[in-house]
C-alpha cells in the first residue's frame, strides 16, 4: 500500500460542497443519538483495566482511514454505487434496534460498527468504500467481549499462565506446587487471579499487531505471522511475569506481588511484547533477505493527513446520503420517542427463605461466598448450602444463582469456568436427559453431568440453567433465548442451579447419580417458587 505522489494536489482541487457536508454532519449527529446507549456502555467498559486501551482504537482507526484515503482519488460516484451502502446502514440500524429494545448494549455497538462501514460505502461508493475495510475492522478491538466468553477465556488463560509461570519458577531452582490457580511457594501463596490472566495485555497487543500488519509493506505471510503471533507472545510474556513475581516473592517477600512493583512489572512485559513483535518482523526480513530497514518497511509516512481530513468538506450531496440521513434520523426519533420497554413483574420468594428441610434432607447453615467471588458472580440473589440425609452416605451441595436480568453486562457464569479455579479437574462432562420422579409427577429435564477430580477425591456435578420455564444446558443458547424473551415477553431473568456430591471410595458414579436424583425429587417441585417459570 503506497501513497501516490499527486494525491494531495488532487485533494486540494476537489470543490467544497456545503450541502453534502451538512448532510454528512447531520447523519453523524443522528447516529450519535441512536447509538447513544451503546456509546455509554463502551465508556463504562473502557473505564476497566482490561479495556482501558479502548479510547485509542477509534483514533487509530481514523488515522488508518486517512492513510488509505490518500490513495483514493476524488471521483464522481454513480448513484447506484451508493445503494449497497444504504442497505448496509438499514441492516445496521435493525441490528442496533434489536439491542435498544432488548436493552443489550453490546448488540448496539455491533450495529454501530456496521453503520460506519455503510456510511463509507454511501460516501465513496461500493468499489472505493470497501478499500477502507481495514480501518473499520480495527474498531472491533474497542468492543468488550460478551461476559460469558470473557470469563471462559480469562479462566483458560489464568491456568495456562500459571502452568508456564510455575515452570519458570522451577527453572530458578525454587520448589513450587500448583493447586488450580494457586501457586504454593511454601511460606507464601500466590493467587493467579483474573487480573493475571493477561487479557489486559492481550487486547491492546492484538490491536497493535493489527495496525502493525496494516502498515507493514512486506509479504502476506509476514503479516499473517505477525498477527497470529500476538496472542502466544502475550501469553508467554505474561507467564514469564508471573514466574518473575514468584521468584521475587520467594526471595524478598510478598510485597513484590502487590502495589507499584506489580504494575511496573506489567508495563515492562507490555513493552517487551511490542519489542518482540518488532524483533520478529526484523527476523522475517533477514530470512527473506530484505535489506530495507524496518522503519522503511513500515508505512509510517503521515505527511498530508491534514489535507485528507479537509476532504470531509468535499463530500457531495446525493440521494444515497440523504437516504442514510433519513433512515438514521427516523431510527433515532423512534428510539427516543418510544416508551422504554416495561419489564414484566417477577413474583418470587427470596432464596433466603429456601426450606431447611426437604423430606429427610436437612440443610446446613447457608454459606456466603468470598467478597471477590460475589463481585464476579454479580447475582441478584444466591443460595449456597449442603443438605444431608440419614439414609445417604454423603451430602448434596446446592448452589443457586438468580439474576433479575441477564443483559447490560449481567449474566450467568458456567461452572465450567469457576469449578477448575478451586483446583478441581473436570475429567468428564456430558449432557444427560433425566426423568425425575416427584410427588407432582415425573419431570423430564436435561442436565450437564460431570465428574471432577482433585488428587484422589472425586465429586459428581449436575448443573443446568433455569430460563423462564426452560431448562437448558448450553450457555450460548441461553444468550440467544434471553434476547428473544427480552423482545417478546419483557423478561430476562434466570438462574444457574448446581448440585455436587462426593463419590466415596467404595462408591460408583451411578451411586452418586442416584443420590443427586433423590435430592432433586424433593427439590424440583418447589424450585419455581424461587426461580419462577
Amino acid at each position: 500500500m503506497r501513497d501516490t505522489a499527486d494525491a494531495p494536489a488532487q485533494v486540494q482541487s476537489a470543490p467544497v460542497d456545503r450541502t453534502g457536508f451538512a448532510l454528512l454532519l447531520l447523519t453523524v449527529v443522528a447516529a450519535g443519538a441512536f447509538f447513544w446507549d451503546g456509546i455509554v456502555s463502551l465508556g463504562e467498559a473502557w473505564s476497566t483495566a482490561e479495556y482501558s486501551h479502548g479510547p485509542l482504537i477509534p483514533v487509530l482507526s481514523f488515522i488508518l482511514f486517512l492513510k488509505h484515503l490518500k490513495i483514493v482519488e476524488p471521483a464522481d460516484v454513480p448513484q447506484r454505487a451508493r445503494y449497497f451502502g444504504v442497505a448496509v446502514i438499514g441492516l445496521a440500524l435493525i441490528i442496533a434496534g434489536v439491542g435498544n429494545i432488548a436493552r443489550i448494549p453490546d448488540i448496539i455497538t455491533y450495529g454501530m460498527i456496521a453503520w460506519v462501514f455503510g456510511l463509507l460505502l454511501v460516501t465513496f461508493g461500493f468499489s472505493r468504500g470497501v478499500l477502507f475495510w481495514a480501518a473499520v475492522v480495527h474498531l472491533i478491538f474497542m468492543l468488550p467481549l460478551p461476559a460469558f466468553i470473557y470469563w471462559k477465556l480469562s479462566i483458560t488463560l489464568q491456568f495456562i499462565s500459571a502452568e508456564i509461570g510455575v515452570e519458570f519458577i522451577r527453572m530458578a531452582g525454587i520448589p513450587v506446587y500448583l493447586d488450580g490457580n494457586i501457586i504454593d511457594l511454601g511460606e507464601f501463596k500466590l493467587d493467579v487471579a483474573e487480573a493475571c490472566s493477561g487479557l489486559r495485555y492481550l487486547f491492546p497487543i492484538m490491536s497493535f499487531s493489527y495496525i502493525f500488519c496494516m502498515l507493514y509493506n512486506g509479504p502476506l505471510w509476514h503479516k499473517i505471522v505477525l498477527l497470529v503471533s500476538a496472542a502466544p507472545i502475550t501469553m508467554l510474556m505474561n507467564s514469564f511475569r508471573i514466574g518473575v513475581i514468584g521468584v521475587l516473592v520467594d526471595n524478598y517477600g510478598i510485597e513484590h506481588a502487590e502495589g507499584f512493583l506489580h504494575y511496573f512489572e506489567g508495563w515492562v512485559i507490555f513493552l517487551s511484547c511490542i519489542a518482540i513483535l518488532f524483533g520478529l518482523a526484523k527476523l522475517m526480513q533477514v530470512i527473506a533477505r530484505d535489506k530495507r530497514g524496518l522503519f522503511e518497511v513500515l508505512e509510517l509516512d503521515f505527511d498530508g493527513l491534514g489535507p485528507q481530513l479537509s476532504r470531509v468538506f468535499t463530500v457531495k450531496a446525493s440521494i444515497g446520503l440523504s437516504a442514510a440521513l433519513g433512515l438514521t434520523a427516523i431510527a433515532a426519533v423512534m428510539a427516543h420517542a418510544m416508551p422504554a420497554p416495561t419489564m414484566a413483574e417477577i413474583k418470587r420468594e427470596p432464596l433466603v427463605l429456601f426450606p431447611v428441610t426437604l423430606a429427610d434432607w436437612r440443610a446446613g447453615p447457608p454459606r456466603r461466598l468470598e467478597a471477590n467471588i460475589e463481585e464476579i458472580l454479580s447475582a441478584d440473589d444466591y443460595y449456597n448450602s449442603a443438605f444431608t440425609s440419614p439414609s445417604e452416605a454423603a451430602p448434596v451441595d446446592l448452589f443457586i444463582a438468580w439474576y433479575r436480568k441477564q443483559t447490560e453486562g449481567s449474566g450467568i457464569h458456567s461452572p465450567e469456568v469457576c469449578v477448575p479455579a478451586g483446583g478441581w479437574e473436570m475429567s468428564t462432562i456430558t449432557t444427560a436427559n433425566l426423568n425425575i420422579e416427584t410427588a407432582d409427577g415425573p419431570i423430564a429435564m436435561p442436565v450437564n453431568r460431570a465428574t471432577i477430580r482433585k488428587g484422589l477425591a472425586r465429586q459428581r456435578v449436575y448443573y443446568w440453567f433455569e430460563q423462564r420455564g426452560r431448562r437448558m444446558t448450553s450457555d450460548y443458547k441461553v444468550k440467544a433465548v434471553t434476547v428473544l424473551d427480552a423482545l417478546t415477553i419483557g423478561r430476562t431473568d434466570g438462574a444457574l442451579v448446581r448440585l455436587i456430591t462426593p463419590i466415596g471410595q467404595k462408591e460408583t458414579e451411578a451411586d452418586a447419580d442416584r443420590r443427586l436424583q433423590s435430592f432433586m425429587s424433593e427439590m424440583m417441585p418447589i424450585l419455581p417458587n424461587y426461580v419462577p417459570n
